[in-house]
């Protein structure tokens, strides 16, 4: 049915033709398809030179491959005999008519190895062989044709089409779409396609696709009815979308110099250009699906916001994170070292850098004077400053990770203020004046006599004038020889650019001997009440050894024991004398007087022997307690036995 239409279309053609020109000339598809194992039809129609008459009829050949019979192409078919090529035997037959120039050609069971051109050549008789240059390209196919447009969209409506030879008048292919679960809506349309060269079937399958359609598998399934034929093909759906998600790392905090890396993941199709950026500045840019930026030595200047910006040419995204970077306090920025006039108002700046936010702490000499919590900088104002506010004032930054501090010198110019220790003395050499004051600048010195009308600075030398300065304290020195007649009158002046200040010396000799009096009578009271007692005690002990032992005999050289008594009291009273309660300064306490029995002051050189002895007799050991009052007896008694032995 198929063919004789074509035959109807193809025919008043090649009348025209043949009208216009007598030449050796054919017509057939150039290029037509078939599936494999089925059948394929090739319309033929050729014509030649009326001049040229048929010897014995018209015959045709089938080459295939190549035209010239020279070169032994295999033969498809051959009207005059049976012997073709062995792949075609059995396979090949001529449906047109030759003798109404009509070469159609079926080919049934088609191999792989049968696609290719086919040439075909028409023979006349005698000379009249001719081999027609044009040929058809038959191509075998083993799956149906998927055409899909050149891009698939996302949201945007598609037509997938799947197609398949039909050109075998026998056998007419049945097409349908499978695996098309999930798509949203499809529609499937069979349309059959005639055109000069080919003659197809196809199946169109219209939807709108998601990005979620991206990689799905469709299938199209070609099947010949009454046949076992089956053939299918699968295709993968490549939707094209603008990046949906760009997925980054959470915020982070980070050590100074340490690494960092920072992740980008897009979704996106295609990939795309992804961009880094710290803020707005450029940082890293690489067309890719997922992107990797890593900060080595990570600074203070890399903390902020980092943005992944995703863009292809169907649109863009980004998202952000923030990296903070942790660090010690920087070295303080302070003001530089002032100087200022007491009395007036001055302001301090301390500002660092850190993170987190340092603590900014003032000291002034070690002790501390403000504090901010969690501030960049911190202003200290003194008003009225005084010279007590005068200092090395240390700011002190610190947080968590550190610390550092810078200085700043606040030097406070004053007036003169005189100390209290500006007074006159007695010495051996007469009286010396000290005049003592603190000022900024350094204060001169000047002393006056007023009831001499006499002044004295650093050019008077009869008065031993000498002045010396310890930081901002001046010490002015004179000694006079003597107190003058009227009294003494000693004024001091200190003075600078900013004031003078003048104070009249007080003598201090008399409170001093009155101190030193009665610091003397006090201790030496002390200490010749400690000898007594030390004295008495050793007696007492001496008596108590004596009654436990009356009743034993007697040593027998009583000169020897006195002697030994004697020394031993010495050296007792030495002992105790020398005593560290008492101090080195008593260790002529011997030749001192000494309170006697009668409670009167006694020197031992105006002792008489008696009583020198009636005192070592005392020292005799006893070995029972005496009262005051039987001391007396018990001593005369024991220095009448000692003499009588």
């Amino acid at each position: 049915m198929r063919t004789t239409t074509c035959l109807q279309f193809v025919l008043p053609v090649f009348l025209l033709i043949k009208g216009v020109g007598s030449q050796w000339t054919v017509w057939m598809p150039k290029v037509m398809s078939t599936m494999k194992s089925s059948c394929i039809v090739i319309p033929c129609n050729f014509q030649y030179p009326p001049s040229v008459r048929p010897q014995n009829g018209v015959h045709g050949i089938w080459y295939f491959g190549d035209p010239y019979p020279q070169k032994y192409p295999p033969v498809v078919f051959k009207s005059r005999t049976d012997i073709v090529h062995e792949s075609y035997k059995h396979r090949t037959k001529l449906l047109g008519d030759l003798r109404e120039k009509n070469c159609t050609l079926q080919i049934s069971n088609v191999g792989l190895e049968h696609g290719g051109k086919y040439f075909f050549r028409a023979d006349l008789g005698g000379s009249n062989v001719y081999t027609y240059p044009d040929f058809s390209d038959v191509r075998v196919l083993d799956s149906p044709i998927i055409d899909e447009p050149e891009e698939i969209i996302n949201e945007m409506a598609v037509t997938l089409s799947c197609s398949a030879p039909n050109n075998c008048p026998d056998m007419a292919p049945e097409v349908n779409w499978f695996n098309t679960e999930g798509l949203e809506e499809p529609l499937v349309t069979v349309k059959y396609i005639d055109d000069v060269d080919n003659t197809m079937v196809s199946s169109e399958l219209s939807f709108v696709p998601s990005y979620t359609h991206n990689g799905k598998e469709l299938g199209c399934k070609v099947h010949y009815p009454n046949s076992s034929l089956s053939y299918g093909s699968m295709i993968a759906l490549d939707v094209k979308y603008p990046p949906r998600e760009v997925e980054v790392n959470m915020s982070l905090e980070a050590m100074e110099g340490s690494t960092v890396v920072l992740h980008c993941i897009v979704d996106s199709n295609p990939p795309p250009l992804i961009t880094w950026y710290l803020y707005d500045v450029l940082v890293k840019e690489e067309e890719a699906q997922n992107s990797t930026l890593v900060l080595e030595n990570l600074q203070p200047s890399q903390e902020g916001i980092y943005t992944c910006n995703a863009d292809n040419k169907y649109g863009e995204k980004n998202n952000s994170l923030f990296v903070a970077v942790k660090y010690p306090p920087r070295e303080p920025s302070v003001n530089s070292s002032v100087t200022i006039q007491e009395g007036t108002t001055i302001t301090l700046h301390c500002s660092s850098e850190g993170n987190p936010v340092p603590t900014l702490t003032w000291f002034r000499d070690g002790t501390l004077v403000s504090s901010v919590v969690s501030e960049s900088q911190s202003i200290l104002e003194i008003r009225d400053i005084t010279f007590e506010s005068d200092g090395n004032y240390r700011c002190l930054a610190e947080n968590e990770h550190g610390r550092a501090s810078s200085h700043v010198n606040v030097t406070v110019q004053f007036a003169p203020v005189f100390l209290t220790d500006s007074k006159c003395t007695v010495i051996r050499e007469g009286i010396q004046c000290v005049c003592m004051a603190s000022g900024n600048p350094e204060p001169s010195v000047e002393f006056t006599l007023p009831d001499e009308n006499l002044t004295i600075n650093e050019t008077e030398d009869e008065f031993n004038y000498y002045s010396s300065t310890d930081g901002y304290v001046v010490t002015g020195m004179i000694k006079l020889k003597e107190k003058p007649p009227t009294g003494l009158n000693v004024l001091c002046t200190m003075s600078n650019v900013y004031g003078n200040e003048t104070i009249k010396l007080e003598l201090q000799q008399e409170k001093k001997i009155t101190l030193a009096v009665v610091i003397g009578t006090v201790g030496g009271v002390a200490v010749i009440a400690f000898i007594i007692a030390a004295v008495r005690y050793i007696g007492r002990n001496n008596q108590k050894e004596n009654a436990s032992g009356s009743s034993a005999q007697q040593p027998e050289n009583p000169p020897m024991i006195y002697s030994s008594v004697k020394k031993e009291a010495e050296s007792l009273r030495k002992k105790v004398i020398r005593t560290e309660l008492l101090g080195s300064k008593f260790t002529s306490i011997l030749e001192e007087p000494y309170m006697g029995n009668d409670g009167e002051y006694q020197y031992p050189n105006a002792t008489s022997e008696s009583e020198q002895e009636l005192n070592y007799a005392s020292l005799q050991f006893s070995s029972h307690q005496c009262t005051e009052s039987s001391v007396q007896t018990d001593i005369v008694s024991d220095y009448t036995e000692i003499k009588r032995k």
